[in-house]
């Protein structure tokens, strides 16, 4: 069982339960409704949850050969889960995540399945690649915001805000370049740029949507990335740099909060945010990068 927790990774899974509740409340914001029933937000979020779980089994999957290498006590390379195994989880997850989408509405269907082939390219072939790796990695975020705005199809048409996790993400993979290695200085001096330029977008609609109180939650996402960011900037030390990346997801948590009050959902924000401890205490015990 601990071989398969490290395998799934349970504290970035639980961000993923954020990201579709931010869709969700921003598509509410702009399509001037309320949240769903318990039983659609449930399936979308369970969908959500599985979706991401089957990206990160088939990082370990595609990256095996590599980890033999890089990472040999991931439990792959290790010899505690065959790769066999790990592969037919994964598609099981992604087939129940996509059945669940579907039991919601076509339009979540369908971009579940586009999350599930974004996964797919990215593990296979983009990751490997200087630019299209974190933009990638970025989209498969993207888009799973993208899926709570599915939920109310004519909401779509505020499809650009995806850019926004994108890149996000993208920074935060690129800074995972350092984590074997480090010395990545350049590549994380970029991304504390595109880390500025998501905090002054959230920033932005915080203070056009009125509900201010959502730059408390903006407060807490930019203390969580800026300080084990600025250290590995001083260290570029690979620990340092995992540490960064580490809170560089975790953060997304504190992140869609924002999203999510300055939708006006500020019971549901701190909801969101109460994922958090769990998700820092799992870390603890399971490796985030």
């Amino acid at each position: 069982m601990k071989a398969w927790m490290q395998l799934i990774r349970p504290s970035n899974v639980l961000t993923a339960i954020s990201d579709v509740l931010a869709g969700l409340a921003i598509a509410c914001l702009f399509m001037q409704q309320a949240l769903p029933s318990w039983d659609v937000l449930l399936n979308i979020v369970v969908s959500s949850m599985l979706l991401y779980t089957g990206g990160i089994v088939y990082n370990d999957v595609f990256d095996a050969k590599l980890d033999k290498i890089e990472r040999p006590e991931r439990p792959i390379p290790s010899g505690r889960i065959d790769i066999s195994s790990a592969a037919i989880f994964g598609a099981v997850a992604f087939i129940i995540a996509c059945w669940l989408a579907y039991q919601v509405n076509m339009t979540c269907f369908y971009m579940a399945l586009a999350i599930v082939l974004m996964c797919l390219v990215y593990n296979g072939k983009a990751k490997h690649h200087f630019v299209l790796g974190p933009i990638t990695m970025g989209m498969c975020r993207g888009l799973n915001l993208l899926l709570g705005f599915a939920v109310i199809p004519s909401s779509l048409s505020y499809w650009y805000l995806a850019f926004v996790p994108l890149i996000y993400i993208a920074s935060v993979t690129n800074i995972s370049r350092g984590e074997v290695y480090g010395n990545n200085k350049t590549a994380m001096q970029v991304s504390l740029v595109l880390y500025l330029l998501v905090v002054a977008t959230l920033s932005y609609f915080a203070w056009q949507s009125g509900h201010t109180y959502a730059f408390l939650f903006i407060a807490g996402f930019v203390a969580m990335i800026a300080r084990p960011l600025f250290k590995a900037l001083k260290t570029l030390a690979p620990m340092d740099i995992r540490q960064a990346v580490k809170f560089g997801v975790l953060a997304l948590i504190l992140m869609n909060a924002s999203w999510i009050a300055l939708s006006g959902f500020w019971v549901l924000a701190l909801a969101v945010c109460c994922i958090l401890p769990v998700s820092i205490v799992l870390a603890k015990k399971f490796a985030v990068t």
